[in-house]
């Protein structure tokens, strides 16, 4: 026969056990070049930079044929 706790543990005990699992929101900050919300350490979507200069090369709609 298995081991058995001898006690039920309180459902605040386990809360405090899980409390870091939270889902937790990313980290959105305000682009310096356009203005355009974007994932803090990553380059912008919108304008392809990062830290000031020119990271990913965007295509521009015009251009598109």
């Amino acid at each position: 026969m298995p081991p058995l706790p001898k006690r039920k543990y309180p459902k605040s005990r386990q809360g405090k056990r899980r409390s870091h699992i939270a889902a937790k929101l990313p980290h959105v900050v305000e682009c310096p070049q356009c203005h355009s919300p974007r994932l803090a350490h990553t380059a912008c979507s919108i304008c392809g930079t990062y830290r000031g200069r020119e990271a990913i090369a965007i295509p521009s709609p015009d251009l598109e044929e």
